[in-house]
């Protein structure tokens, strides 16, 4: 933790312009629940879905009701000579506030995939989670399994279409995708989460459906082949250098997969903590984990999430989330729970990562000198 006798001042990132916004508002309300006021300075700052960043009293109930009166305008600057968030009133920017931590409760485009981590590194800020490079690759689910299959950890046969060949031919991009195998498909927006946009495919009416709705989220489509008879398993991931993995657990699907709607909407599907697994298919499912985590060159935090034959227990890796969803029931927080690190705890772990990956990045030269 920084060195200092005055709070810590922590800015809380939410909303966003992202077909995640509603998950991001969810996320935010437990992290804020949390954040402990006698050691933290608290700014919260909705982003709404044009891109417009926002504060002010009760500001993230407002963004949850849909009533943005009375909120001010606030931008945070690039320069770093100018660091902070800054009020904007008609053409004038006044300082609001000075912030030792950004903290993104950002899912989806435009949080997790690089381009506001790229703000943050311009700005010179500590902020919580991965950085430019494995947010991006963690975010784009083609490239990601490419960098999996490089670093010999089994995925998913996958394929990557364009928005551009779908809408041009969408006959011939169904028979590629059948040239890989039975249906299930599944089709999925290969830069979004939350299980937005994603269908299971059993036939060809399912994937032309699939691969439009998808397309409506992203320029870029996965088509995946379907894992038959398949358990999912989720493992947390928690540190800079040397992270660490939790417990792992199981989710039971209340429909055919785990969606959006089992997810956020109903809460009907089930959580298994642990996960019932031979104990060396437990440790190898951790060690992949770990080892995606460090691959993409990760920090702070992933969810990442796996695919377990019942017959065989053969692994899949499936996907890594650096910002998984935060609400305090969510998979992620609660598989440190199981772990031994409580929600409030792990909020701080968090800030503390932040701070110390800052620290590094400031041992880095950025000048260079012929000759010296």
């Amino acid at each position: 933790m920084m060195n200092t006798d005055r709070k810590l001042r922590v800015a809380v990132l939410f909303g966003g312009r992202s077909g995640e916004h509603e998950v991001s508002l969810m996320s935010a309300r437990s992290v804020l629940s949390v954040l402990d006021r006698n050691k933290y300075e608290v700014t919260p700052v909705g982003i709404t879905h044009e891109g417009k960043w926002l504060t002010g009293d009760d500001v993230l109930a407002k963004f949850e009701n849909g009533m943005l009166d009375g909120l001010h305008h606030v931008i945070l600057s690039p320069d770093p000579s100018e660091m902070g968030i800054y009020v904007l009133r008609g053409e004038t920017l006044k300082r609001l506030t000075g912030v030792d931590v950004f903290f993104p409760v950002l899912h989806g485009t435009f949080g997790e995939d690089g381009t506001i981590q790229g703000l943050f590194e311009l700005a010179n800020v500590a902020y919580v989670g991965a950085g430019v490079v494995g947010s991006s690759v963690g975010m784009d689910k083609g490239v990601f399994k490419d960098v999996m299959v490089a670093n010999h950890i089994p995925v998913v046969d996958t394929m990557v279409v364009l928005r551009a060949e779908i809408e041009k031919d969408v006959a011939a991009v169904i028979e590629k995708a059948e040239r890989m195998g039975d249906y299930p498909l599944f089709t999925k927006p290969a830069n979004l989460g939350s299980s937005v946009g994603i269908t299971k495919c059993h036939n060809r009416s399912d994937i032309q459906e699939g691969l439009m709705e998808a397309a409506s989220f992203d320029r870029r489509v996965l088509i995946q082949m379907g894992v038959k008879n398949a358990r999912e398993i989720e493992i947390s991931v928690l540190g800079n250098h040397e992270p660490v993995a939790s417990v792992p657990g199981e989710v039971l699907p209340s429909r055919e997969f785990y969606s959006y709607e089992s997810k956020y909407v109903d809460g009907t599907s089930e959580l298994q903590i642990p996960a019932q697994l031979p104990e060396e298919t437990a440790e190898l499912i951790r060690d992949y984990a770990v080892r995606a985590y460090k691959a993409i060159d990760c920090a702070g935090m992933a969810r990442v999430d796996f695919f377990v034959e019942k017959d065989t227990n053969r692994i899949y890796l499936n996907e890594l989330n650096s910002l998984p969803g935060f609400t305090k029931i969510s998979m992620y927080p609660k598989l440190w729970e199981a772990s031994g690190l409580p929600y409030n705890k792990l909020v701080d772990r968090l800030i503390e990562l932040a701070l110390e990956r800052k620290a590094e990045r400031d041992h880095t030269s950025y000048t260079y000198r012929s000759g010296a």
